[in-house]
């Protein structure tokens, strides 16, 4: 094992730096005060190949690992964490499209995605079904060369700003094995858009509702075949687990970055706050953790990246691990700021916000723990 990054990891690691320090971080926390969607920067970030990390060379992304994506991914969000999350649901679909679309719907959308001219958003959660998400209930009816598509879904990334859905709806029977996956046109005939939802944290990308009604999806816009659709969504969601526990882990880095600067300048009763026992081992609690939790995604991405049986239940475990430490070393970071971290002055507040909800999405993380469960108490399993 080596744990070291090689060059080609230290060079995406470096651009990805200079990317967050430049065009990320000078705007992020007036983004986030004002609820504005960086598009125009997200397309800078396509230029330089961040919309399409593992989606296949053919359609214009960089065929990257996903322990590469996972580096790249870290670096992005110590610059901003809620724009970054985006960038990593943009990859996702754009890798769907790549992997299981028609020569006809990646055509259409495949190279203008991968660069970030089109930008998409992630059709799976509805009103009654989250965590359940095997029961959800979009339709989408054969009728004649398309599919008409009815139902809603909610808590969509992008919703209303972006181009294109990957869009997870019901051509079957009850269960998994009904649901099918297509390609839409964000802009259709049929498709509404709800209120832009006031969010905790994640201000940088619009919340939507969505609605379909009676929209005509042409049948050669189906990912996959018929069914496939919920393998496709748990293919995308182990992925997108990494992703979103690595937004955590960078975070954390940048939270654990600022406070050891606030520590060596601020000083009570005549002494550093660096110089304070009961905080230097407060910090150095903080870091170990954070280290273990970066060296556990690090671990699944290796695991989804080589196919291992066991990946699945790997990414279960970074994204429980590494969210709760993510979220936990931001809050002990505003700790350790007092006053000025719970005022916006400071970016401690909106690094707390902006990680309570990867303790949610891609999974809450009840749902991590019976994966995880499940895969050590399945008959024959191995050792994790």
């Amino acid at each position: 094992m080596n744990f070291e990054l090689s060059e080609d990891q230290v060079a995406f690691s470096d651009m990805a730096r200079a990317f967050a320090q430049n065009e990320l971080e000078p705007h992020a926390a007036q983004w986030d005060a004002e609820s504005f969607f960086p598009v125009d920067v997200i397309r800078k970030a396509g230029e330089l190949g961040f919309c399409s990390l593992y989606a296949p060379e053919s359609v214009g992304g960089l065929g990257l690992s996903r322990l590469d994506a996972s580096i790249i991914f870290e670096q992005l969000s110590m610059g901003c964490t809620s724009t970054t999350a985006y960038l990593t649901i943009h990859n996702m679909v754009t890798w769907m499209l790549a992997d299981f679309g028609t020569p006809e719907a990646v055509e259409r959308w495949g190279e203008k995605l991968a660069t970030g001219e089109l930008l998409g958003s992630y059709c799976l959660t509805e009103p009654n079904s989250g965590s359940d998400a095997a029961s959800l209930k979009t339709t989408a009816k054969r009728d004649g060369d398309d599919y008409l598509l009815n139902g809603s879904k909610m808590f969509i990334s992008g919703a209303g700003s972006t181009d294109f859905l990957v869009v997870m709806a019901r051509t079957g029977g009850e269960g998994p094995g009904g649901v099918s996956a297509f390609a839409v046109d964000a802009k259709a005939s049929g498709i509404s858009y709800g209120r832009k939802e006031d969010k905790m944290g994640w201000n940088s990308q619009p919340t939507r509702m969505i609605t379909f009604e009676d929209v005509r999806v042409p049948a050669n816009h189906l990912l996959g075949n018929e069914g496939d659709g919920f393998k496709i969504a748990m293919k995308g969601l182990d992925g997108g687990r990494i992703n979103i526990a690595t937004c955590s882990i960078g975070t954390a880095q940048q939270a654990i970055n600022k406070a050891r600067e606030y520590m060596l300048e601020r000083k009570q009763f005549g002494k550093r706050l660096a110089d304070f026992q009961a905080l230097q081992f407060r910090l150095a609690d903080m870091v170990t953790e954070l280290v273990a939790a970066r060296q556990l995604v690090r671990m699944a991405a290796t695991k989804l990246d080589a196919g291992n049986p066991d990946a699945t239940a790997y990414c279960a475990m970074a994204k429980r691990f590494a969210t709760d430490v993510g979220f936990k070393v931001c809050d002990e970071a505003l700790q350790l700021y007092g006053g000025n971290g719970y005022i916006k002055e400071y970016p401690m507040e909106r690094y707390v916000r902006d990680t309570r909800v990867h303790r949610i999405l891609e999974g809450t993380n009840e749902i991590m723990r019976l994966i995880i469960s499940r895969r050590v108490l399945s008959d024959g399993a191995s050792e994790l």
